[in-house]
């Protein structure tokens, strides 16, 4: 039988360095992965590459 409430669930991570409204990069980088809701109940940040930036970014989960 199915589970109620999966415990690990799609998030979706944008990087800051893009979506703090400047008009020099091209778009809004988004990564997708996953997280432990009982791990992790709080949002994620990470660093990650963004291929408008052209570097390391801190991406934030959005919400849904």
């Amino acid at each position: 039988m199915a589970k109620a409430k999966d415990v690990r669930i799609t998030i979706s991570l944008e990087c800051t360095g893009c979506s703090q409204g400047n008009k020099k990069y091209p778009g809004v980088f988004r990564y997708t992965t996953q997280k432990n809701r009982r791990n992790t109940p709080t949002r994620i940040e990470l660093k990650k590459f963004c291929p408008y930036c052209y570097r390391r970014t801190i991406c934030r989960e959005i919400k849904k």
